[in-house]
């Protein structure tokens, strides 16, 4: 048995030894059993009537030190015996403020196990640490702020039956105004991780609005923003702020979408989530954020480790004979190529005006908030004789035209105006908007408590339903319209006299990807600024928080000349807010856009998106106008139908390519010889740049550049412009008709529920089969987390190196090709990043068309490329918000890439002369190739609804100090009133009769 002293001496020595360097030191003690020591130690001492507190102490100081980084050590000290013992000894020393300390500290590491607060729990635990929590005094402020720390742990069932959440709310208010000097600020830190706990359940919240202490919260918080010194308390309280905002439902009669469409074999009724209406299903903030992540996968675990996973090429998911259909696609093997001075236009004779333009009844296609700015149509036909040619590629009366055949689900008749009319780049370039500091945290969040506790303002009327056409919004609140091609805005709220919640339209037949969003919106006063919140948002995350801002298009200045989508909007954030689905679906988070808007002028008309919107409608105009603009004898330019989608919607496939020189032999071998390049896009309906990109390349191949010329000669493109017409007109963000993701049913498409895919793939297989398989596939994207321009590509080598696959990647041989176009891209492009790209095959993605193409038909250069809604952080564009204008240079530099993977070399590198290369300094900075997200925005308040932990640090700090301290007097109790009675301190009522060999009885342990 060692005396006092050499137990003294070795308790000196190990915390001497833990407490230098890092906590490896001590993690290799917990592996070695030091938590199983210094626990029997602490019973063996503690047991004896009048127990040595001379080695009680720095052994209670020892053991919190360790077990706060030991995850076992509540299973531990159960087995020890030592839970209930340190909870004797702390009863015992209710009195002596350095011993209930370090009992405290030890209670609060014992407590990290949900069975071992239990346990102290059952035994009136509770009741003895509440006992201790005095009123405000400057007095053993450490001794206090661990009383908090250990009050509640997981026994909150209790807290909140016992009627604790009332007196701790009060004890925050009386701490938080008597503390002028600010020198108790860990106390009342301390308070709000306690107040943190209790409000876990949903009780615990209900409890904590009841007794007024969001209206505490809300009042102390804004003293705290007046003084520097109190910053620290300020994020916690928003924090718990926010997570006790009671859920609240959308005020919607159903999450499902409010188009439906009956699909072929299956029965016309699309089932509403199973929960009895109006019931919200209630879940902790905690089970939601589990939730959250764990929808992302760790992202080494989902990289495929299967080496013949990605080399064997699985058979076709059809049979040959069904190829030879996709014969006609390759129009430019069967032409003759005799001179002729037809344009080939009979596949665009549905988009002819059979009459003229003036005695087409404009009206019925123009909203009348438009039509009121015009007064007449013949104003109309003035202004568009005037507009003419300004907007390149682009003829209102093509568009109308096209519109007109356009088949939507709701039925469309009234075009968008900025559609009709048509949009010009903005001169110059637009910055990425800064954010105020903390302009969420303080401002937004502030409003919605607001909102919540003070209803005087609050005016909750319905302006615009989609689904209520007789409903007629007041003279005195913004009007709303989303009834037409691509809009999505399914009903707007007036909130207050200047705010809307604004909520969109689920994908059709399916109650989720709420993100697109484009409407218009009049009756606005000039100069007053209006906020919108779009409550419903789904993501995450956005690049909403990183300098981001919707588009805006004005009618009133469109027609004085200036016809521009422009990035528009102030305090912009995203965050995650209170609501629900309005059926109870669980775990479900809904995300707020909320953004201010300052209009220019008084009753226009504007248009507010998510991104510059592409409609179907304009890609059809679009074609026939190039169709029109290429000389027949030089440019073999052909549109085709690939195949009609669910709705009937025609989807175009369009064949480019140089006309041979002569119809000599050689000249007709070198055309029908010609490798293809495949380039596809928009199968995600709400990813509109990608339209615009894919527009830049048409444009450019379509032109008499020399380059274009020499890429015509060389290949014969295929392009299908939209994969998804269907999602794009009916305003979707992310799947088709069948809501499904169409970007996930590449491997096995279904001909009648995925068309376009399944004839697409057939299409390829077919150009596989007669050996034309496709020198390169890219599917054009829009990404909106990450910024810049970048591609996706699939590599084995480096899919098994990153995943730590056991095969010997040194060996394995790889084309190393499909790095070309990247590095070219990085070269010539200034919005593209090479550092953003990889070339990683994960499972979760082995549907996709990118992989699909790349292990089926054995393209080695198939990729995605990814385009921000955002801009850039590197190059030239740094800083800069992508408009149109920086998306077509991104589709033109695609095409110009491609002279890297040409035949003729030295024939490439004189085209390359030929690109304007005015950026010489691109400045790409490295950023990490496998992050999929930005890093987490500054005010992480956005996506943590918990106050952080002590950190162990925090522990050690107070632990040595409290060690370094003199014995302090004695502290008493001065709770105000009582909630409990005295008798509970003195006897703790045995719940668990035994532990490990020892009792509690009459308030002493016995073995």
């Amino acid at each position: 048995m060692w005396d006092v002293e050499s137990t003294l001496n070795i308790l000196n020595v190990l915390d001497e030894l833990l407490s230098a360097g890092t906590d490896r030191r001590i993690h290799y003690m917990i592996s070695k059993g030091g938590s199983e020591a210094l626990l029997t130690a602490l019973v063996n001492t503690g047991r004896s009537f009048t127990p040595n507190y001379t080695i009680l102490l720095p052994l209670l100081h020892l053991l919190a030190k360790v077990g706060h980084r030991d995850r076992r050590i509540g299973m531990k000290a159960e087995e020890a015996g030592a839970v209930l013992l340190t909870l004797n000894l702390l009863k015992q020393n209710i009195n002596h403020a350095r011993r209930a300390a370090a009992c405290l500290w030890v209670i609060q590491v014992l407590s990290s196990s949900v069975s071992t607060a239990n346990l102290i729990g059952e035994n009136q635990g509770l009741d003895v640490i509440y006992c201790l929590i005095p009123q405000y005094t400057t007095k053993h402020l450490h001794t206090i702020k661990y009383v908090y720390l250990g009050f509640v742990q997981d026994n909150v069932c209790s807290v909140v039956s016992k009627g604790y959440i009332s007196g701790l709310v009060r004890l925050y208010e009386d701490w938080h105004s008597k503390d002028t000097q600010h020198v108790a600020l860990s106390i009342c830190y301390a308070l709000l991780l306690c107040l943190h706990k209790v409000t876990h359940s949903t009780a615990g919240r209900q409890a904590f609005i009841s007794q007024g202490g969001l209206r505490v919260l809300y009042q102390t918080t804004q003293t705290c923003m007046l003084s520097k010194a109190l910053e620290s308390l300020v994020k916690p309280s928003v924090q718990l702020m926010r997570k006790c905002l009671p859920k609240t439902p959308l005020p919607l009669t159903s999450d499902q979408s409010a188009y439906t469409f009956p699909l072929p074999g299956r029965p016309h009724t699309v089932p509403d989530i199973d929960v009895t209406p109006g019931i919200v299903a209630e879940s902790s903030d905690e089970s939601d954020e589990e939730a959250e992540n764990n929808k992302e996968t760790d992202y080494d675990e989902d990289l495929e480790t299967d080496l013949n996973q990605l080399r064997i090429r699985p058979d076709p998911d059809r049979p040959k004979d069904l190829l030879p259909q996709y014969s006609r696609l390759c129009p430019e093997l069967l032409h003759d190529f005799q001179v002729s001075s037809t344009n080939h236009a009979a596949v665009f004779d549905d988009l002819e005006v059979r009459s003229g333009w003036q005695s087409t009844q404009l009206s019925d296609y123009i909203s009348d908030t438009v039509l009121k700015h015009l007064q007449c149509l013949q104003n109309l036909y003035r202004l568009l004789e005037r507009h003419g040619a300004c907007i390149p590629h682009h003829e209102p009366k093509l568009y109308r035209t096209a519109a007109a055949k356009t088949i939507s689900i709701p039925g469309f008749n009234i075009l968008a105006f900025p559609d009709f009319w048509g949009h010009l780049p903005p001169p110059g370039h637009e910055p990425m908007v800064p954010r105020k500091p903390n302009i969420q945290r303080y401002n937004k969040v502030f409003e919605d408590v607001q909102r919540f506790l003070n209803t005087d303002d609050i005016i909750n009327q319905v302006v615009f339903d989609l689904e209520d056409e007789s409903l007629q919004s007041p003279s005195n609140s913004l009007r709303f319209f989303s009834k037409f091609e691509c809009g999505n805005l399914r009903k707007a709220i007036q909130v207050r006299s200047y705010e809307y919640d604004l909520i969109l339209n689920a994908d059709v037949n399916c109650s989720q990807h709420t993100q697109w969003f484009y409407f218009e919106v009049s009756n606005m006063v000039a100069d007053v600024p209006y906020r919108f919140n779009v409550i419903n948002c789904e993501k995450t995350n956005s690049q909403f928080n990183y300098g981001m801002q919707p588009v805006l298009y004005s009618v009133k200045e469109a027609l004085e000349g200036r016809p521009h989508w422009v990035r528009s909007g102030t305090e912009v954030c995203y965050f995650r807010n209170h609501f629900c689905p309005a059926r109870g679906r669980k775990r479900t988070t809904f995300y707020t856009l909320t953004f201010t808007i300052t209009f220019k002028h008084n009753e226009d008309v504007c248009y507010l998106a998510y991104h510059y919107p592409y409609t179907y409608s304009a890609l059809k105009a679009h074609l026939k106008v190039l169709q029109k603009s290429v000389d027949p004898a030089k440019v073999f330019f052909r549109q085709q139908i690939l195949c009609s989608t669910l709705a009937g919607n025609s989807c175009p496939v369009v064949t480019i390519t140089a006309c041979p020189a002569s119809r000599a032999w050689k000249d007709i071998h070198q055309l029908r010889n010609r490798p293809c390049i495949v380039l596809t896009g928009r199968v995600h309906p709400g990813e509109s740049n990608a339209s615009w990109v894919m527009k830049g390349t048409l444009e450019f191949l379509c032109s008499q550049d020399l380059v274009a010329q020499g890429l015509r000669e060389a290949f014969v493109f295929k392009l299908i412009p939209m994969l998804n017409p269907d999602g794009v007109i009916n305003g979707m963000n992310r799947c088709d008709l069948n809501s499904e993701d169409l970007n996930r049913q590449w491997s096995k498409p279904h001909p009648v529920l995925s068309p376009t895919i399944y004839h697409t793939k057939g299409f390829l297989y077919y150009l596989n089969s007669i050996g034309r398989t496709p020198q390169v596939f890219c599917d054009y994207h829009g990404h909106s987390r990450k910024k810049n321009v970048f591609l996706y590509g699939c590599s084995v080598k480096e899919t098994l190196w990153q995943s730590g696959s056991a095969v010997d990647t040194v060996r394995l041989r790889e084309d190393p090709g499909y790095r070309t176009i990247p590095k070219t891209l990085d070269r010539i492009a200034p919005a593209f990043s090479f550092n953003s790209c990889n070339y990683l095959v994960e499972k979760s993605r082995s549907a996709t068309a990118r992989v699909v193409v790349w292990r089926e038909m054995g393209v080695l250069r198939s990729y995605t490329m990814e385009s921000t809604f955002n801009g850039c952080d590197q190059g030239i564009y740094k800083g800069l918000q992508t408009g149109t204008r920086e998306l077509q240079e991104m589709g033109v530099k695609f095409c110009q890439s491609l002279l890297s993977v040409t035949k003729d070399t030295l024939y490439s590198r004189r085209l390359i002369n030929h690109i304007d290369l005015d950026h010489n300094i691109l400045d790409h900075k490295s950023h990490n190739c496998f992050e999929d997200d930005e890093p987490p925005c500054v005010e992480e308040i956005e996506y943590s609804t918990d106050c952080p932990a002590l950190k162990g640090t925090d522990l050690d700090s107070d632990v040595n100090s409290s060690i370094g301290q003199s014995q302090q007097p004695s502290m008493k109790s001065c709770l105000f009133p009582r909630l409990i009675k005295q008798a509970s301190i003195k006897t703790l009522g045995e719940k668990r009769n035994t532990c490990n060999g020892l009792s509690i009885a009459n308030g002493e342990i016995t073995s």
